[in-house]
């Protein structure tokens, strides 16, 4: 019986020790001796736990105050109730020892290895309060360390600073790298961010591509948010190799200070929110701090959004057409198609003022639909000579139809595709993105030309050219406005125009003002031009397309929708 009886002790998975009412060992099985690394002659019957736990010491499987840990075992067997312990070993093992009484006053100790447990227990309770991307903090422990420092604030007056930022565009980028290589950019902004932020700075990501930082135990919160800001605008923005491509970003951010900014985690957030907007309709790549006149701002930004969406609706955009000309004819070759929102109450306002507005909130997508279709309808009455020119945004290529939307627009009006041309601006190859590319042969496949718009203002157009055959090369009109007074203005118009008959393809000129701009093109060879020396956009019955065209009249847009839409963006 006693053989029976030692064979199961010394099987069991967990450690046992049995002890008389003098606090001697009775009995100790293998597992036990295992787990602290103690020999038979450390464990024999009659070891006093003192001497047991001296031993343990000596080999290094006791941290602590050995003498305190004793009298609390002795506690717990005098009070008769079950009592459990957790203690961490040098090794890093954690052990959990429960401790019981018995009838004679002896008392068994078992000890359970709990570290898997415990490490799993810690990878959780980590999980729900960090990103598992990035491994910064979450919108949840963020909040929790917003109340922290809230509550420091309300005990010691110490202020802080939050800032939010994304990045720039990231849809568009995360679209050609593909959501690996978007998860990957997110891991190198993450790590910059720590490398550029204090340790007592809480990081976080709050969004898809949002992060936000609690600046802490600073003298002056807002000066060292203007630094930490100017800092992660150069950091953030030098280059990135993703999955072997070269990748360029930019971000903006907006700064709230407390108490100056709110004293509630909601308010704060809101107030860097809002001057986060402020930083994008600045024109992106910079920081705001949060001003009252913001939230102004946002009603009105919503009023608008409101009223954008509304105006497809009640059928209150409209085409006007603008003339291309034969440069040395002055005759009508093409029409550039230009949308118009005649507002109710801001009357008639031009498509800078309302179309990136239109790409953030998605009415791109039924509005180009829209634009694509009227203008094919009202360009198949003109002559056969005329072609159409429309403009499309970088948010119709994503949108994965439309090479059927440019085919249901010819089919439905009869116009024939090769009086179509599609403006497109560099944003559509900003990241020589090969479904982009590939939607461009597409088109260009349905005979249809693709015109590269506002040509030389971008970072790398020269680039683009090798990318796609395209029809024509648009010259921007800050170029041409200048050939006259500038001599690098000249010999940059004079250089694309012979760029682009070495490559076999058009060139229009944009913003041709004068009669001296228009002859200094012609002598530089520039096939087309387009500006209101030849006529400004106007309703399709204002168009004369049987001789040469003449200047049109200039149209006035109320200064108070300016304020709305710089809102807005």
């Amino acid at each position: 019986m006693h053989a029976r009886l030692d064979a199961a002790v010394n099987n069991m998975a967990h450690g046992l020790c049995m002890y008389d009412r003098d606090d001697r060992l009775v009995v100790c099985n293998a597992a036990y001796r295992s787990m602290y690394g103690l020999s038979e002659d450390d464990t024999r019957a009659g070891t006093t736990i003192r001497k047991l736990v001296e031993r343990r010491r000596a080999v290094g499987t006791f941290q602590g105050d050995y003498a305190a840990r004793i009298a609390e075992v002795r506690q717990a067997v005098d009070r008769g109730r079950p009592s459990r312990f957790v203690s961490e070993l040098s090794n890093g093992r954690v052990i959990a020892m429960t401790v019981s009484t018995l009838r004679d006053g002896g008392w068994v100790s078992v000890h359970e290895d709990i570290t898997e447990r415990t490490r799993a227990e810690k990878r959780i309770a980590h999980l729900a309060r960090h990103d598992p991307l990035t491994d910064l903090a979450n919108r949840l422990l963020f909040r929790e360390r917003m109340d922290e420092v809230i509550a420091r604030l309300e005990t010691n007056g110490d202020s802080f600073a939050v800032m939010i930022f994304d990045i720039d565009l990231f849809k568009s980028v995360n679209d050609s790298l593909g959501h690996s290589g978007g998860d990957a950019l997110l891991e190198a902004v993450a790590e910059r961010l720590r490398r550029s932020a204090a340790p007592t700075d809480t990081l976080g990501r709050i969004g898809g591509d949002e992060f936000a930082v609690i600046q802490t135990a600073r003298p002056d919160p807002r000066a060292a948010a203007t630094a930490l800001a100017e800092t992660l605008l150069q950091e953030l923005r030098a280059p990135y190799d993703i999955e072997g491509k070269r990748i360029v970003i930019g971000i903006s951010i907006g700064i709230a200070v407390a108490p100056d900014d709110g004293r509630e985690p909601s308010q704060i957030l809101k107030s860097a929110d809002l001057a986060l907007y402020r930083a994008k309709a600045d024109g992106r790549g910079c920081f705001r701090f949060f001003e009252p006149a913001m939230d102004a701002d946002v009603r009105l930004q919503r009023e608008f959004e409101f009223e954008l969406r509304e105006a497809l609706v009640r059928q209150e955009f409209e085409i006007h057409y603008q003339p291309i000309v034969d440069i040395a004819t002055a005759r009508p070759c093409a029409v550039e198609a230009l949308v118009r929102w005649r507002h109710p109450h801001h009357g008639l306002i031009p498509p800078d003022k309302f179309i990136p507005v239109a790409e953030e909130i998605g009415l791109i997508i039924p509005l180009g639909e829209w634009i694509l279709g009227a203008a094919c309808r009202t360009a198949v009455a003109w002559p056969d000579d005329i072609r159409l020119a429309v403009n499309l945004s970088a948010v119709q290529f994503r949108s994965g139809t439309l090479v059927d939307v440019v085919r249901s627009a010819l089919r439905s009006s009869g116009l024939p595709a090769t009086r179509l041309e599609l403006e497109i601006t560099e944003s559509v190859l900003l990241q020589k993105d090969q479904d982009s590319i590939a939607v461009l042969h597409e088109l260009a496949g349905l005979g249809v030309r693709i015109v590269l718009d506002d040509f030389g203002t971008g970072y790398s157009s020269l680039s683009y050219l090798q990318l796609f055959p395209f029809s024509k090369i648009k010259i921007d009109k800050s170029f041409v406005a200048e050939m006259s007074s500038r001599s690098d203005c000249a010999a940059i118009v004079s250089t694309i125009i012979n760029l682009a008959k070495a490559l076999d393809m058009g060139t229009t000129a944009e913003g041709v003002e004068t009669q001296e701009q228009a002859e200094l093109l012609r002598a530089a060879g520039c096939r087309e031009a387009q500006g209101w020396l030849f006529g400004r956009p106007g309703p399709p019955s204002a168009l004369v397309l049987d001789r040469p065209a003449e200047p049109a009249q200039a149209t006035q847009t109320p200064v108070r929708i300016n304020r709305i839409v710089a809102a807005a963006r």
